[in-house]
């Protein structure tokens, strides 16, 4: 996305050459004649960045081999992926055979005539590293948020810092943008579990934390279990941060069989779950529960675990899975079909001392600002919390805290 042109903004910018050793150890898992030529290319991986006007968000990395193919793929011919990419057809005509070379395998069906056509191998490869690279999306954001951090504090001694361990959600770093261009505040965000934020939070290793919950009223064995030993109403508080819909992502020729969560089951489709201790594992648990289904009868989810939303997304669109559950934007960024299940309350918690810190003060006022619901509007799926930035008891804020004991 181009910077905003009143100002001249920098950004972290992640480049990766290719490897074949680097990506098996990121569980890129290419077919074996793919993994074969890659390791006969004799090629290594090389990580650096670079401080570019613009910005970067999610797991977007910049690399010329995928720029180039994701731009013959998507326009259909070369000419026409030559004036996308800004250069000429010599250009780009030149760049294919040199990766064609470097990788040993044909890139583009070559026929005199007729549009040049990505080969099976250059399609399975840009999947592939697309996988990959959303697997790792958290650590990318991480490393930019590092990295910005050192910036921020370099160039303004104002800018106060709040480190943050959360369960995964596509609004945070919108929230970190947010908070760095109007209230001087950097969110050094680390994304984890909810559990394992909470432990996090427990532990000192940061100010705030952030999980999810369902807007429940009844009993929730699931989440009551997980959540009320992390927990104390004398030591900790919540801040209303957002409220978003998770439901079930799938593509779109499935559209028509799931309606509820049970079908997936009925409809034998492969399901991709969460890791333990994330809230959406919670969910999916929680849901389970509800409709009395054994966790064995969720066809590929006990030995398919992904780690983020967006992960969660990109395995149902790219075929590796069929169902899995995850919020309505990370549906829509990969074209799939969205069937809402229930509403979340996504708090931030800090321990009662924290509460005066000026960068948690910061925090709250900014949440509590009409510019945060603004941003929320344009985000599908989300909306602002009531009381958005307010201090909750926690008893208050979820409903089913006092009925826990009597349904554990």
């Amino acid at each position: 996305m181009a910077a905003r042109s009143c100002e001249k903004r920098y950004i972290i910018v992640v480049q990766i050459d290719k490897t074949a050793k680097t990506w098996e150890r990121a569980s890129l898992e290419p077919a074996p004649d793919a993994r074969a030529l890659l390791e006969a290319s004799n090629s290594s991986l090389h990580l650096y960045y670079a401080l570019e006007p613009g910005e970067q968000r999610g797991a977007e990395l910049r690399n010329p081999l995928f720029e180039l193919l994701t731009a013959v793929v998507e326009c259909g011919s070369i000419r026409l992926a030559a004036q996308t990419l800004g250069c000429s057809y010599r250009h780009v005509w030149g760049s294919l055979r040199k990766w064609e070379h470097v990788l040993g395998a044909s890139l583009i069906f070559w026929s005199q005539g007729r549009k040049a056509r990505p080969t099976e191998f250059a399609e399975r490869l840009l999947w592939a590293e697309r996988r990959v690279r959303t697997r790792m999306q958290p650590h990318i954001e991480a490393l930019r948020s590092g990295l910005a951090r050192v910036l921020a504090e370099a160039r303004d001694e104002r800018c106060q810092l709040l480190s943050v361990r959360a369960s995964h959600d596509l609004a945070l770093p919108v929230l970190q943008r947010h908070l760095a261009a109007t209230a001087d505040l950097h969110l050094d965000i680390v994304f984890r579990g909810s559990v394992e934020a909470l432990r996090a939070l427990n532990d000192r290793q940061c100010l705030v934390a952030g999980f999810h919950v369902p807007a429940l009223r009844g009993a929730a064995p699931v989440f009551s279990r997980a959540l009320k030993p992390l927990l104390r109403p004398n030591q900790h508080k919540l801040i209303a941060c957002a409220r978003r819909m998770q439901g079930l992502m799938v593509r779109k020729e499935h559209a028509p069989l799931v309606r509820t969560f049970p079908d997936v089951v009925r409809q034998r489709l492969r399901f991709v779950n969460r890791q333990p201790g994330s809230g959406t594992r919670m969910l999916v648990d929680h849901l389970l529960h509800e409709h009395s289904i054994p966790a064995h009868t969720l066809s590929h989810a006990l030995d398919h675990v992904e780690h983020t939303h967006v992960s969660v997304a990109l395995c149902v669109a790219s075929g590796v899975a069929d169902a899995g559950v995850g919020v309505e934007a990370a549906a829509l960024e990969f074209g799939l079909h969205f069937v809402p299940l229930v509403e979340e309350n996504y708090f931030l918690a800090c321990l009662n001392p924290s509460i005066e810190h000026p960068a948690v003060r910061r925090l709250r006022a900014a949440l509590g600002g009409e510019r945060w619901r603004e941003i929320l509007a344009h985000l599908p799926g989300y909306r602002p919390a009531p009381e958005a930035g307010g201090l909750l008891v926690i008893e208050e804020a979820l409903p089913w805290w006092g009925r826990a004991k009597a349904h554990a």
